[in-house]
């Protein structure tokens, strides 16, 4: 049985088609052919709604099963664990991963949609690993902001990848390397 991995894609027109297709394209190469990798087209990308996004991420969640891992590139990330935070799923995890997720709250993003990530670690579903990947060259997400979720989420494993930008130059071997460390 191959090992379910969900990539959930950022924000922005276009996103999903012309920027992180390049990211799952590099995951799925990376990962081979035991890993089935799904890659939903999250509604209404040019203008994310968290409420729209956290119903299809649930929807998405439930049709896994236990053991899967969750992917989530940018806004994909930040609203993905911001959503795990709120509602932990019932499905049981193997692990989460956030690649250059813009951090809400004191010293990130404001936002009126996202509340701020307050005490998240404690939020988050119990004795599943978290893991932050950022590059140094990101300009869209500020890499400060890995900084504020290694601080919110107690024992997250960081990665900052020096020279890379915010799709971490469609290149996503680091991360299939810790999927693979996992299952």
């Amino acid at each position: 049985m191959k090992k379910q991995v969900l990539f959930i894609q950022g924000g922005g027109a276009g996103t999903h088609d012309e920027w992180d297709n390049k990211l799952v394209d590099s995951l799925r190469r990376e990962l081979g052919p035991v890993y089935d990798v799904r890659y939903p087209r999250m509604p209404n990308e040019a203008d994310p709604s968290y409420s729209i996004w956290k119903a299809a991420l649930a929807e998405e969640i439930a049709g896994l099963d236990d053991g899967a891992i969750l992917i989530g590139h940018s806004l994909g990330g930040t609203i993905l664990i911001s959503a795990l935070a709120e509602a932990p799923p019932s499905r049981k995890l193997t692990g989460v991963f956030l690649i250059a997720a813009p951090f809400v709250g004191a010293g990130g993003w404001p936002s009126e949609d996202i509340q701020p990530m307050v005490d998240l670690g404690s939020r988050l579903p119990s004795k599943t690993p978290i893991y932050l990947y950022h590059g140094s060259k990101d300009d869209t997400a500020p890499f400060a902001h890995v900084d504020l979720y290694e601080k919110a989420i107690p024992g997250a494993i960081v990665h900052r990848l020096h020279g890379r930008n915010h799709q971490l130059n469609d290149d996503l071997a680091e991360v299939a390397a810790g999927v693979r460390a996992l299952t």
